[in-house]
């Protein structure tokens, strides 16, 4: 009987569960199902976002390089600001109401004077021209028929005479025949001056004709564009809103001056032919040397104020009608004149970098990057002054940090977000 217990005791033994290796194998498959799954991942991420650095568009901050201007001359003895205004601004209209057929401008156009601007719909002044145009050429021909009629009154007249002369003819009947003379002379007369009237009367017609197509009264750009093809167009306002005044607007960009408002307290600093320096608000580093015209002999009550003409002595593109701008009066002592800027463009520091071939940039053109090698001057303020490698206008990446660096490379792809 022990023996047989212990046998069985034995058996009871073997049937017995490894938890040591149970565990080990447990965590083994848990192991490898974590690493495929993070290796899934990584290689989705490669397969939708690509590799760092390959095709991946960057965000970044730009800034664009800008040419300095000339510095004040002299100190200023008011500040004041104001606006750009046209002394020639047209809004081209029609003589007479019509409607519009073509027009042949846009906004931004440059035209130059007696330019075709937009023809209106000549059939009924057409037609009174070509009718003035008989009616002429009818007293014309009635002018061919009247020298017929005094030729031949004037022979009856040379032979009533000889007859009168040999007694075969009255003096009744030579007077009827001289009378017929001045009659057709008279009616000759009479005829040259309706040829004349009717050459007036086709003059006229051919200026109305003339007025359907409306010209450029002088030249300068287009601001505004009014009428289009099919809209009726009048000198005056019909009323009901369905009738344009105007075809468009016109300006002579070098008629721009500056108007500004001076408080009425400190008028007694400003003179005529003053000089003056003119800022505008939309290019705070642009000076534009100027000098007063003209003081308008008059007072605004309600704000207290007068206002002062301003000439630009220098002409740039970038000076457009209504403007804001920021005027420093100077002491009338000193000239001011047209001078050069400083040479090169001032861009932010923090966009300069160097290496070992020397200074560079990174030039963003159509939402490139590209390395730029380029020279530097003196710092001032938060910007560098670059002597050749930029021009005037060129957008570059403002910051160059070391992070940056390392994601940026020749030829990346890049966003704006400034």
């Amino acid at each position: 009987m022990t023996q047989q217990s212990s046998d069985k005791t034995a058996l009871l033994n073997e049937l017995k569960l490894d938890r040591s290796t149970a565990a080990t194998s447990n965590v083994r498959p848990t192991k490898w199902f974590l690493m495929l799954a993070l290796v899934a991942g990584v290689g989705l991420m490669f397969f939708f976002f690509g590799l760092p650095g390959a095709g991946q568009v960057v965000a970044v901050n730009s800034a664009i390089a800008r040419a300095p201007s000339a510095q004040p001359l002299g100190s200023s003895v008011l500040d004041a600001t104001g606006y750009v205004v046209a002394r020639r601004q047209a809004t081209v209209s029609s003589k007479a109401t019509g409607k519009v057929v073509e027009v042949f401008i846009e906004e931004g156009l440059v035209v130059s004077e007696g330019q075709l601007l937009a023809t209106l719909d000549d059939s009924i002044p057409r037609a009174q021209f070509e009718l003035a145009e008989s009616q002429l050429r009818s007293s014309e021909a009635g002018l061919d028929e009247l020298h017929i009629s005094i030729q031949q009154a004037q022979l009856d007249f040379n032979r009533t005479d000889g007859l009168a002369k040999r007694n075969l003819a009255s003096q009744a009947e030579l007077d009827r025949a001289d009378l017929s003379v001045q009659a057709l002379m008279a009616r000759l007369a009479r005829a040259r001056k309706d040829i004349v009237v009717a050459q007036r009367g086709m003059a006229v017609q051919s200026r109305i004709l003339d007025d359907m197509q409306i010209r450029a009264p002088f030249a300068g750009v287009v601001i505004a564009k009014s009428a289009q093809p099919g809209e009726m167009i009048s000198p005056v306002s019909a009323g009901g809103g369905f009738t344009r005044t105007g075809i468009c607007t016109i300006v002579d960009m070098d008629s721009l001056e500056i108007e500004v408002d001076v408080n009425e307290s400190y008028i007694n600093r400003v003179q005529a032919k003053q000089p003056v320096q003119v800022t505008l608000n939309a290019y705070p580093d642009y000076h534009i040397p100027a000098q007063v015209i003209a003081i308008i002999p008059t007072a605004d009550r309600t704000k207290a104020t007068v206002r002062v003409r301003i000439e630009l002595l220098e002409k740039d593109q970038r000076v457009f009608p209504d403007m804001g701008v920021r005027v420093a009066f100077l002491n009338e002592q000193i000239q001011v004149a047209p001078i050069d800027a400083p040479q090169g463009v001032l861009i932010p520091s923090e966009g300069i970098s160097r290496d070992a071939e020397g200074n560079f940039v990174l030039v963003i053109r159509n939402d490139v990057v590209s390395r730029r090698a380029i020279r530097v001057g003196e710092a001032e303020g938060g910007r560098t002054r670059v002597l050749t490698g930029l021009a005037n206008g060129e957008r570059i990446v403002a910051r160059l940090s070391q992070d940056v660096l390392e994601v940026l490379a020749e030829g990346q792809t890049v966003t704006v977000t400034n």
